[in-house]
């Protein structure tokens, strides 16, 4: 089955709360099309985490092996794939090339399994472009980000 996958993160302050917005959308054998969207919000954060967290949440939504185009404003997590930084990060025992630790290697690990049973392609979008499944996400993450009512801890962030 082919799935889309749509993700953003956000967070206001760098670190800040934060939030993330998926949607997960595939037309079954019928020609119905299904969707289902993610969101949650957290109290101290990254950018960069949520978007992580935005696409892991989702990949780990889907309940068997799926071939998933997954479309993401965020450079960071189209080209730790794309441009195997994964790989040499994993080559270095999760040191980056200048010898340090990997940031977010606790979301980059739990990536790893999420996207394990799939085939996953990692399609980037400029965000703020009128993508309108780019926008609905960003919506969804401001609005998590936004309200403390709905946040939680992120207990992987290291401030």
């Amino acid at each position: 089955m082919h799935v889309d996958l749509y993700s953003d993160g956000a967070s206001r302050g760098n670190p800040g709360p934060g939030g993330y917005g998926s949607i997960l959308r595939f037309v079954d054998s019928k020609g119905g099309v299904h969707e289902r969207e993610f969101s949650q919000g957290y109290r101290c954060t990254t950018n960069n985490r949520m978007e992580l967290l935005g696409a892991i949440v989702a990949l780990e939504a889907l309940k068997r092996p799926c071939h998933v185009t997954l479309y993401s404003d965020s450079q960071y997590l189209v080209n730790a794939f794309n441009q195997h930084w994964v790989d040499g990060w994993l080559k270095r025992g999760w040191k980056n090339s200048q010898k340090q630790p990997v940031k977010n290697s606790d979301l980059w690990k739990r990536m790893l399994k999420a996207k394990e049973p799939h085939d996953v392609e990692f399609v980037w979008v400029k965000g703020h472009a009128g993508h309108a499944e780019n926008e609905r996400c960003d919506a969804l993450a401001t609005s998590a980000a936004d309200d403390p009512s709905r946040h939680k801890e992120d207990a992987g962030f290291r401030g």
